[in-house]
């Protein structure tokens, strides 16, 4: 599918689509995650391009060989040339993968991963997965940016956790620790995360999606915002291959995203009140982080 319409099974909008939606300011994952007081006192900020506009777009953000990458082919904009766009949207590219920060991210952390120098990258998942060699390599680079958002979980929200108050005690200061000691390991931020791709991809490019469980972000917008990724709409790439008859394999049938809104930490059931279920998701957020 090539035009920006928007399709009833969409887990998007269709500006979303067209790259045409506002963007949040970039505050996404970097290399860069581990804490270090001193290192992030010292090292040089980020200045923005003047040229560059307040408000951002996909197409505000491409280059000018990127911006043929259009609506459903967005995607490969970053694919095709990951080098020309900043450290805030492109989190690092090698010859086979580019992982980004979402451009319209649906929680505080949102990553995608994107698979480039394969034509497979351009199948639904559900079929190029089928390669196994070519899962096998999803899987592992999976597993890789997994790690580089639990640790920004860990930078942004760690002094919050109970479970982190002994490393971030001896992080800031106040507790000794001998040196060379390896620092207690604390929350296990990357087994909370959300991990997968749509049974129904609105964008071209195959692309896996890490995430945060909160839900806060100006972008979450929507019902289907929402249930794409609170129900098995979403499908971890650890469950690959699917087997023939799995029910993920038709989810216009299965109606995933016309499901009741049900909050993904307690289980509560809002039906389709979403604007009661984003008020309750703010109250859920700051009791997760104190976890």
């Amino acid at each position: 599918m090539s035009s920006a319409d928007s399709d009833p099974e969409d887990a998007i909008t269709k500006e979303e689509i067209a790259g045409t939606a506002p963007a949040p300011a970039a505050a996404g994952v970097s290399q860069g995650t581990k804490r270090n007081a001193f290192t992030e006192l010292m090292s040089p900020k980020t200045k923005t391009p003047k040229e560059e506009p307040k408000t951002k777009t996909l197409a505000s953000t491409r280059g000018a060989v990127t911006r043929s990458f259009k609506e459903r082919d967005g995607l490969g904009a970053y694919t095709h040339d990951p080098a020309s766009f900043p450290a805030s949207r492109v989190i690092y590219h090698t010859d086979d993968f580019v992982a980004i920060n979402d451009l319209y991210p649906k929680s505080t952390v949102h990553a995608l991963l994107l698979p480039r120098g394969s034509p497979l990258s351009r199948l639904h998942p559900f079929d190029a997965f089928e390669d196994a060699a070519f899962l096998a390599s999803v899987q592992a680079e999976t597993r890789k940016l997994k790690r580089l958002v639990a640790k920004e979980l860990q930078r942004r929200y760690g002094r919050f956790s109970a479970q982190d108050r002994e490393r971030e005690a001896v992080l800031d200061g106040e507790a000794e620790w001998e040196d060379g000691q390896e620092l207690p390991q604390g929350r296990d931020w990357e087994n909370e995360l959300k991990v997968g791709v749509h049974a129904r991809p609105s964008m071209n490019d195959l692309h896996v999606h890490v995430l945060s469980p909160d839900m806060i972000s100006e972008c979450m917008r929507h019902r289907k915002h929402y249930n794409s990724f609170n129900t098995p709409f979403l499908i971890d790439v650890a469950e690959f291959p699917l087997a023939a008859d799995d029910p993920r394999r038709h989810p216009g049938k299965a109606g995933f995203n016309d499901k009741d809104l049900v909050c993904w930490r307690c289980g509560r059931n809002f039906g389709n009140k979403f604007k009661q279920l984003k008020e309750h998701l703010a109250e859920e957020f700051e009791e997760w982080k104190k976890e």
